[in-house]
């Protein structure tokens, strides 16, 4: 009997082991999170937010992961010197351009950013770089790109040009434009301009060497100014002779004397050149001269054979035969350029111009324009002087009238003076950012 219950004891027990050890407690409940002090001490109240001397205590809390919210930093602005730096214009392959504005006098600026592990890869950038600044600190000229500041950032190896604001480029207005040409009357006003900034260039001893579309911008108020002399010419201002040995020009614009591998050659003629093949480009939105390659390209140049529109005028065809002559001899001067019939003549406004395209697509960089331009005068055939011509403001209403198809204009018969061979250009008619 005592076996059976000594049996009966270890296997009554066995079971109920068993089922001890497979009991799983429940989970106790997560304690609330709690702040605890700077050595990790709980947190008790707010009397815990000091010590015993008084004075205040760092304190640090405790969240789940699930409640933290990530936020980017906010980007702050950039300023170098006393110049607040914007959006991004553009950028190349020396560098970035960007907008930028004077602290000082808020005048808005755009600022071209170097640098110069960039400029050491390529053939001539630091060189062409130094010449840009030299001779952008003493010309001055309204079309010619001002340089107000230079600053080195010798840390990033970094060099700034500050410049004049520009809208765009001419290349970039006639990549949208219907046809990718100018009209007529508009690419004669920006032609005229072109011709001002070389005359000037030219006296003061400076080949360009680099004229095109690209390298031509436009303000707000719609002037046009020659920009990018990194690769110009300083002439000796005591040598009788404008010949150079090197060009760095596009392709595309070099004259047949380059083209066909001449030691030396004028280097007026050869802004005669370019500019003559960027005013056909304007006209017709195509070049006289194309290839494959740049041999085909240049083989072509070199035998300046081309074919003119039939859309183009006659006066403007021979305009563009005298600047795109092949011998530099027998090419237009600047002078002569002046003095010829289109250039002379007055352009009026016949359709609508192309205008400024908005820069990124955003509202805030377009510019306007209104469909008439009536105050534009740049002179006449017969005009060979600087006098100026009285015209009642009852006559321009009555041409405007005619123009338009609207009936008769009554103004006042006041007298508008208005100067002759002086582009001029009235702010009514050309409107500049809409939200400036």
């Amino acid at each position: 009997m005592a076996s059976t219950q000594g049996g009966s004891g270890p296997s009554s027990a066995a079971p109920e082991a068993a089922a001890a050890s497979n009991h799983v407690p429940p989970p106790e409940p997560e304690p609330e999170p709690q702040p605890v002090g700077v050595l990790g001490a709980p947190f008790d109240g707010e009397d815990d937010l000091w010590d015993d001397d008084g004075g205040e205590m760092a304190v640090f809390t405790r969240v789940p992961s699930t409640e933290i919210i990530y936020r980017n930093k906010r980007k702050r602005w950039k300023v170098v010197g006393r110049y607040i730096f914007g959006d991004l214009l553009g950028e190349g392959s020396y560098g970035k351009v960007k907008e930028c504005m004077d602290k000082d006098t808020l005048e808005r600026r755009a600022v071209k950013i170097f640098k110069r592990r960039k400029l050491r890869r390529k053939m001539n950038g630091e060189q062409n770089l130094q010449r840009e600044i030299r001779l952008l600190k003493r010309l001055r000229h309204p079309n010619i790109l001002r340089l107000f500041d230079v600053l080195h950032n010798d840390e990033k190896q970094k060099i700034y040009m500050i410049l004049e604001f520009c809208v765009c480029q001419l290349k970039e207005m006639l990549d949208r434009a219907h046809e990718k040409r100018f009209p007529v009357w508009q690419a004669h006003r920006y032609f005229v301009q072109l011709i001002t900034g070389l005359e000037y260039l030219h006296s003061q001893a400076v080949v360009h060497n680099d004229i095109k579309p690209a390298n031509l911008l436009l303000t707000a108020d719609m002037t046009l100014k020659i920009s990018d002399l990194g690769t110009a010419e300083e002439l000796d201002r005591f040598r009788r002779s404008d010949e150079i040995s090197v060009s760095q020009g596009s392709p595309a614009f070099q004259p047949p004397e380059i083209a066909s591998g001449s030691d030396a050659f004028p280097g007026f003629k050869v802004d005669v050149w370019s500019s003559g093949v960027t005013l056909y480009n304007f006209v017709t939105g195509q070049y006289p001269f194309e290839g494959e390659t740049v041999f085909k390209l240049f083989d072509n140049i070199a035998k300046a054979e081309f074919d003119i529109p039939d859309m183009v005028g006659p006066s403007l065809a021979s305009l563009l035969r005298g600047m795109l002559h092949k011998e530099p001899e027998k090419r237009l001067g600047i002078f002569e350029i002046q003095q010829h019939d289109w250039v002379r003549k007055k352009q009026p406004p016949t359709t609508e111009c192309v205008p400024v395209p908005p820069r990124n697509g955003s509202e805030c960089h377009e510019l306007t324009v209104l469909p008439y331009i009536r105050d534009m005068h740049f002179g006449t055939d017969d005009d060979q002087s600087g006098s100026e011509e009285y015209i009642t403001e009852r006559q321009l209403n009555e041409r405007e009238a005619a123009r338009t198809g609207g009936g008769d204009a009554t103004a006042a018969n006041g007298p508008v003076r208005r100067r002759k061979n002086k582009p001029c250009l009235n702010p009514k008619s050309w409107s500049g950012c809409k939200h400036a």
